[in-house]
């Protein structure tokens, strides 16, 4: 006896639940973008001062850099996603070169 593939059986998403996955999905990237830019930097800056012997100072100085391409990843990614919803809410449209015909005064 054959049983159908596990594919066969997997439950239809509806287009807006798979919105709201990839918008959680996004949302997620950009905190996990900025919390591995300054922890990673600022671990960078640990290390080096303990083989430099330069106590705070590099610490400090790739801390500043960290939280500066955290930032710099928030604002990219958001971005890329203001760009992405613009798009598609621009292919949604149902009027002729995405413009609406005059409403009628009475």
């Amino acid at each position: 006896m054959t049983s159908a593939p596990d594919c066969a059986k997997r439950p239809t998403v509806d287009k807006e639940t798979r919105k709201s996955a990839i918008q959680l999905a996004s949302a997620s990237s950009i905190g996990i973008a900025m919390a591995i830019a300054i922890f990673g930097s600022l671990f960078l800056g640990i290390w080096l001062d303990r083989i430099l012997g330069t106590k705070p100072y590099l610490t400090l100085l790739f801390l500043a850099m960290g939280i500066a391409a955290g930032f710099r990843n928030v604002y990219l990614l958001t971005k890329r996603y203001l760009k992405n919803e613009k798009s598609a809410a621009a292919c949604g449209k149902s009027e002729p070169n995405g413009k609406r015909p005059p409403s009628k005064k009475a």
